[in-house]
């Protein structure tokens, strides 16, 4: 992207504070949220595999306040205040990757923690037979093979969110217990 300064993280955007079992309990913006407040909020993560097992993951844009210019998981996005979860997720699938007609499957929550947020994130796995199609948010996306994700992986490439929920998800076996 030429423009950098062309998008940028809405800090008063308002995400719902939940507790460990994702109840809602209050409201924050994004800002608090992203201050190392450790208030706990909601997000959704989906991860694209093709019918080959390639995972597709997206380019993070410079111009993000986490991990820019990483590759990170082909959707990921917070849930707005007073947003259901389903909704949150094919939102986000819609904006990042024009992703509309998916079956998403559940296979895992967890609570991830860094030094500037704590996120209860769902993570669902979908296999679709159209290649996403990245929004300019994002510097881009491809589909990677197995290995080579594998062979990437503590090279400062991925996310380290990325990489904690690929090693604790499974990501390889969960798309083939999901795709027969």
């Amino acid at each position: 992207m030429e423009d950098s300064n062309m998008f940028t993280d809405n800090a008063q955007e308002v995400f719902p504070i939940v507790d460990s079992d994702g109840s809602v309990i209050g409201k924050a913006t994004r800002g608090e949220c992203h201050s190392g407040s450790m208030l706990l909020h909601p997000v959704v993560h989906l991860h694209v595999f093709d019918r080959e097992g390639r995972l597709y993951l997206q380019k993070r844009p410079e111009w993000k306040d986490i991990q820019p210019g990483k590759w990170d998981t082909a959707v990921g996005g917070h849930m707005d205040y007073g947003e259901e979860l389903a909704d949150a997720l094919r939102r986000e699938a819609r904006e990042e990757l024009g992703l509309e007609d998916f079956t998403p499957i559940l296979i895992d929550r967890y609570v991830f923690e860094s030094p500037r947020e704590k996120e209860l994130v769902h993570v669902f796995i979908t296999i679709s037979a159209v290649t996403p199609k990245p929004s300019e948010e994002l510097d881009g996306g491809r589909f990677w093979n197995i290995a080579e994700i594998e062979s990437n992986i503590g090279k400062g490439i991925f996310t380290p969110n990325f990489e904690s929920e690929y090693a604790r998800c499974k990501l390889a076996s969960a798309h083939s217990r999901h795709s027969s």
